[in-house]
């Protein structure tokens, strides 16, 4: 009991009380804001490794974007990286950050299946399948559980087997030797049954996608019901984006 005294003295709380308003602490970059200073904005789209910056409207997609920071080096006064880690969606559109763009992005509650409300609001159990990933999302994910971020309180917790999973997480691009291992996961979990993509790979295949070791066919036959982007992504942006997912707006 001492011993647990001295440390909680030293350390403070070794958990974060609401991961819905805490503020990210040190370097990270979330949602971009871009503003209408100039910009050589074809160098921009150029510099980018992913393609993810657009021109006629200039924009950037964070599906795509690896937020390597690049761009808001080059440019500060045209593109700055926020702080802001509520990025999750179920809108693939919403995900594109155009110029003067200040609308906040989140789920929409219309467009989610009456079913995730009335089976997983209160308990979610999800399979995450590496599909390809270079382990860094998986680290993330991995955070979640652990005493700082604690998504266990809200019901949210990763199972072994798909059998007792309520939802698959994808993570990487979809390698061509995980596409079949990725359809047999999915299969075995019952319906009714979610699917989220977490991280840039994950969601358009990142700097993968031209490889000929993809294979992202069955996001072709199975649509996603969250888009969770980062590279890789935080725990508070996983836990908020499911959270938006699975709980009725008052």
């Amino acid at each position: 009991m001492f011993e647990n005294l001295k440390i909680m003295y030293h350390q403070g709380k070794q958990y974060i009380p609401d991961v819905t308003s805490v503020e990210v602490p040190g370097i990270f970059r979330g949602r971009p804001v871009i503003t209408s200073a100039p910009a050589d904005e074809v160098f921009l789209r150029d510099l980018c490794p992913t393609n993810a910056i657009s021109l006629a409207p200039f924009s950037i997609d964070l599906g795509k974007c690896t937020f390597c920071g690049e761009c808001a080096r080059a440019f500060p006064d045209k593109i700055r990286f926020t702080k802001e880690y509520k990025i999750s969606t179920n809108i693939r559109e919403r995900l594109v950050i155009r110029e003067g763009d200040i609308n906040t992005i989140e789920v929409d509650s219309t467009r989610v299946r009456k079913e995730i409300h009335s089976f997983f609001g209160g308990s979610l159990k999800l399979r995450q399948v590496s599909a390809g990933g270079d382990n860094s999302v998986e680290w993330e994910l991995n955070a979640c559980s652990n005493v700082n971020f604690d998504m266990g309180r809200f019901g949210i917790e990763f199972v072994a087997s798909p059998r007792h999973a309520d939802g698959i997480v994808i993570t990487g691009p979809i390698t061509v030797n995980m596409a079949e291992a990725l359809q047999i996961t999915y299969d075995a979990i019952p319906e009714p049954k979610i699917i989220i993509l977490a991280g840039t790979d994950a969601i358009s295949g990142g700097i993968f996608l031209d490889s000929p070791a993809i294979d992202r066919r069955f996001l072709d036959t199975h649509k996603p019901d969250l888009y969770i982007p980062g590279n890789p992504v935080h725990p508070l942006t996983f836990i908020n984006g499911v959270l938006g997912l699975i709980r009725k707006r008052k």
